[in-house]
């Protein structure tokens, strides 16, 4: 019987998962993972670990818990706050995956005897000419592959998504026949170290930020904002525009932090770009030949839009179709139709 360990976060999807593991036969454990939280954000950290204990109770399997704070402060939060300083705007949740799901907590569950990890992600794992693939949930409003594209086929070919193949509401209803006690429990907004404030109010904690003038594309002050490190590529709220009469919208079109000065533009289109370099490019199985036409999406839940990928002097070069918004720090993942190919960070 294959030992598989279930990260579980205390909600539902990850405890449908494990259920179902066992159903299925498996012998499982579920393991909830601590992870670094500031003193001065309340978050529901202990509520979560006691309701995948509850959990745990529910199917009569054995509870585990690994706190891997040190390794999230380091890996995940020390970098997003160095990126945010130098004015790109990271993604945490793939760094969290790449990093502490199946990276610090899947070397640790595999040595403590598992013989798989599953999580309560909404992706799938497919053999594809021997090979594990990982494909798109079927689920497409809760599909999260964009954000385990760092993980290789060494990875998923140890990891189990028990909940990919699954519409949202369907897993609700098989929590409640399971008997679940967190089968009625609302899905976590963002991630929890944030909890109940801002981005922006978080980052402040940890970068020294002052405010700066706001200017249009020909470079008249127009405005104020509270710190270029806190926007992105395309953001239409959070400064003030004082000097311009027209009644439109403005966006961010170039963020410059070492002047402290936040570009705007009525026309959003002006943010846009034709083509992008991404750097830390990752493919989950070999480089595949280039050039390629695939589908890439440059943010988590935006449609999947038609590019080139070639390779020009050794650099990644992604060219849309037609021109569009992609914020330097964001990752830019690659698809074969449902299936993911990889990705990289966007850069500047």
């Amino acid at each position: 019987m294959q030992k598989v360990y279930v990260g579980l976060s205390g909600g539902v999807d990850s405890a449908t998962s494990a259920a179902l593991l066992q159903a299925q036969g498996y012998d499982v454990t579920g393991v909830f993972i601590k992870i670094w939280r500031p003193e001065f954000i309340e978050c529901t950290w202990r509520e979560d670990r006691l309701d995948a204990m509850r959990v745990c109770a529910a199917l009569s399997i054995p509870f585990r818990e690994i706190d891997l704070s040190h390794e999230y402060k380091e890996q995940v939060i020390d970098t997003m706050i160095a990126d945010y300083q130098r004015g790109i705007t990271p993604n945490p949740d793939v760094l969290c995956n790449e990093k502490i799901k199946f990276g610090s907590f899947m070397q640790w569950a595999l040595a403590a005897g598992a013989d798989m990890i599953a999580t309560g992600h909404y992706a799938q794992i497919k053999i594809q000419d021997g090979i594990p693939r990982l494909v798109r949930g079927v689920d497409t409003s809760k599909d999260q592959s964009y954000f385990l594209y760092r993980l290789s086929k060494d990875e998923l070919a140890k990891a189990m998504f028990p909940i990919g193949s699954m519409k949202k509401a369907d897993v609700r209803e098989k929590a409640r026949r399971f008997g679940l006690p967190v089968s009625e429990k609302p899905d976590s907004q963002g991630l929890c170290f944030v909890g109940d404030v801002s981005m922006r109010d978080f980052l402040k904690r940890f970068i020294t930020v002052e405010a700066g003038s706001v200017i249009d594309t020909t470079g008249k002050v127009i405005g104020t904002h509270e710190g270029a490190a806190l926007y992105t590529m395309g953001q239409r709220h959070g400064f003030t525009v004082t000097h311009d009469e027209s009644p439109l919208p403005h966006f961010i079109t170039m963020i410059d932090t070492n002047a402290n000065i936040l570009t705007v533009s009525t026309d959003r289109h002006d943010a846009a770009r034709k083509k992008v370099q991404i750097g830390n490019v990752h493919w989950i199985d070999k480089s595949p030949n280039l050039p390629l036409r695939l589908q890439v999406q440059t943010r988590y839940h935006e449609p999947p839009i038609v590019a080139e990928i070639t390779e020009e002097r050794g650099r990644i070069i992604c060219t849309f179709n037609e021109p569009h918004i992609a914020s330097p720090g964001q990752s830019l993942v690659i698809y074969d139709d449902d299936t993911c190919l990889g990705g990289g960070i966007i850069q500047k």
